[in-house]
């Protein structure tokens, strides 16, 4: 299925900037501020191009490559509001997300890292958004394999798996009665909040994305990252996600 028609008059209602002042390919935090310190300490000749909602998009160069960097808020939601009008309203060929998660299995430990190679979630996003049943999304396999091919490179391991979309925060939800209801044929190994819009408004449109995901806490420990580590410590993700998208 493809994505739904807008009004021919419409513009795009979050982002305040021209199509010209946008990349092709975009690495996308959750956070804002996520963005500013990877435009302010990645990018040269960053610039400022939109803060409406104070959701905010820089423009620069990667190793002499234009890119943009941008927020995507928290939640399915308001990633997909953003994804919708950077693939609709300004042509966008590729999305990086950088997140964060808790991880749900044993092996994952702070701050290890997961390359998502499919999104569950439980509820009718996709349904809503263009009459698609479908509980179970993919990225790009050619941006997945860029990032797998890419994190050797760096000499970084990470971890391939399915996590699933929630709908809310899990530790303010009875997160073991939300994985119960989980098919048994899908294994779960982290939880997030976003990459099941992403994958899906993508896929809709014939364009690539992914999502790299670093994990900030776990079921199967007391560690958790704080605050200020999330917004400022996921380097070697932001890394990952910048030597990925430029390939």
């Amino acid at each position: 299925m493809k994505a739904p028609k807008v009004l021919e008059h419409l513009k795009p209602a979050h982002i305040a900037c021209t199509e010209k002042e946008i990349a092709p390919i975009v690495v996308m935090p959750g956070d804002p501020l996520r963005a500013k310190y990877i435009a302010e300490n990645f990018l040269s000749d960053a610039k400022l191009v939109s803060d409406t909602r104070n959701m905010f998009i820089y423009t620069g160069t990667y190793k002499g490559t234009e890119i943009t960097v941008m927020g995507s808020g928290m939640g399915m939601p308001s990633m997909s509001i953003y994804a919708f009008e950077l693939f609709y309203f300004y042509g966008v060929e590729k999305i990086i997300r950088v997140g964060t998660c808790g991880g749900l299995i044993p092996e994952l430990n702070v701050p290890d890292l997961i390359v998502v190679d499919s999104s569950y979630n439980e509820g009718n996003f996709a349904y809503s958004y263009n009459g698609d049943p479908t509980h179970l999304v993919y990225p790009s396999p050619i941006l997945n394999r860029q990032i797998n091919e890419t994190a050797k490179e760096l000499g970084y391991h990470v971890y391939n798996g399915c996590v699933m979309s929630t709908e809310q925060f899990g530790f303010y939800s009875d997160n073991e009665h939300v994985l119960g209801r989980v098919p048994k044929n899908i294994q779960i190994i982290g939880e997030e909040m976003e990459s099941f819009a992403l994958f899906h408004i993508a896929n809709s449109f014939d364009k690539q994305s992914a999502c790299i995901l670093t994990v900030v806490d776990s079921k199967f420990s007391e560690e958790f990252m704080s605050q200020e580590d999330r917004e400022k410590s996921l380097n070697e993700s932001i890394t990952l996600a910048l030597e990925s998208i430029i390939k």
